[in-house]
């Protein structure tokens, strides 16, 4: 065989990385590959449980993260990191992932140095280029510089041919979440300590939530519309794995810090998330990974926004769009309380998200995608 075909992972987010693991799993164990990985450490601690988790050491961290910055910052300080590396190294195709600033500015980098794109979790799309902000722009414009897309749905590769992206590079792998879902959840486990003060003989609700368009006054419905659950049901318990946004902060804990069955903790590891996920009788999130990780698991989602680029879930009747507005949680939220028939019948719903061998199908596309474009 030739000399292995250098692949390089970029990334900079928990989620990023959690779906990136599997694949990068599966190339480091493939000789047919030399699997390189950078991050940008775009959110730091949340980033580096995952890599412990996944026994991922980065060659390179370009540790971006500095305190309130802006969008334009995080993107020049990800392309001014990663413009002499991929200068070096020389990959002969780069992988991102999802919807972050690291997976546009990297893409674009790429682009310049003229090495080929991959793009996990291709083909997300809403019809409003500000919701989700900035993630919608991200995506679309990361579309139009890749060269092989992976879609984790059908609805997803429809979108990008309805842009006009060549058909021979759009593949529908399905999503490598539930890889790294699955994963995780074959181990055994125990009750973490980071969830002990949880009474889980109680019904809990999981509650995630940090989107730029939901922070302010629409994060503040959502609190207000947790305690008047709390207020009508008293055996549910709420844990809110809080996100170390000083925007998100600053609106959940003078809420509810004072709530007896409201448990404010520090944001999760993954292994401590999905072992709440297992555990907990209903979700609330404005999260895009837990719409498809929480269906696996048999929990109904309340999608905290008014869109989602996620629809199969929604369609599928897992999911179901709620957006903050206090009352519409509060309803949707005390159906599923109430009626436990409605309940155990969404819980049984298939996943359409995925099956658990998304990184091979990567691994397989990749075999046939990278003899094409090796440089002589």
């Amino acid at each position: 065989m030739n000399k292995p075909y250098r692949v390089m992972s970029i990334f900079g987010t928990r989620p990023e990385a959690i779906k990136l693991a599997p694949v990068i799993h599966s190339l480091r164990k493939d000789p047919f590959f030399e699997s390189r990985v950078v991050v940008t450490g775009q959110h730091r601690q949340m980033l580096d449980h995952v890599l412990s988790l996944f026994e991922i050491t980065p060659n390179h961290d370009l540790n971006v993260m500095q305190p309130n910055q802006s969008l334009a910052a995080i993107t020049s300080r990800v392309i001014q990191g990663l413009d002499p590396i991929l200068g070096k190294e020389k990959p002969e195709c780069i992988l991102v992932q999802g919807d972050t600033t690291t997976v546009f500015a990297a893409a674009l980098t790429a682009f310049y140095h003229k090495i080929p794109i991959g793009h996990v979790e291709a083909g997300l799309r809403t019809p409003n280029k500000y919701n989700p902000f900035p993630e919608e722009i991200n995506r679309r414009l990361t579309g139009q510089l890749c060269d092989i897309h992976f879609c984790p749905t059908e609805g997803a590769q429809q979108a990008l041919l309805k842009e006009g992206i060549n058909p021979a590079t759009v593949h529908v792998t399905q999503n490598t979440v539930i890889d790294a879902l699955l994963y995780i959840t074959g181990r055994e486990r125990n009750l973490p300590k980071t969830l002990r003060n949880i009474d889980f003989s109680k019904r809990i609700l999981a509650v995630t939530m940090h989107r730029r368009e939901n922070q302010g006054e629409p994060m503040a419905d959502v609190c207000r519309a947790l305690i008047e659950l709390c207020a009508r049901f008293s055996e549910i318990e709420v844990a809110i794995p809080l996100h170390l946004s000083p925007t998100v902060q600053n609106v959940v804990k003078p809420l509810l810090k004072d709530h007896s069955r409201i448990h404010i903790i520090e944001p999760l590891d993954y292994a401590d998330f999905t072992y709440l996920l297992e555990k907990c009788y209903l979700v609330l999130s404005d999260s895009g990974g837990v719409q498809e990780e929480a269906p696996s698991l048999g929990k109904p989602v309340l999608v905290l926004r008014e869109v989602t680029e996620r629809p199969e879930g929604v369609a599928a009747g897992l999911n179901f769009l709620v957006g903050t507005d206090t009352k519409r949680i509060v309803d949707m939220a005390s159906k599923f309380l109430l009626d436990s028939a409605l309940y155990t019948y969404t819980a049984q719903k298939k996943n359409p998200y995925g099956d658990g061998h998304a990184a091979e199908r990567i691994n397989h596309l990749l075999k046939q995608f990278l003899p094409t474009i090796r440089k002589t």
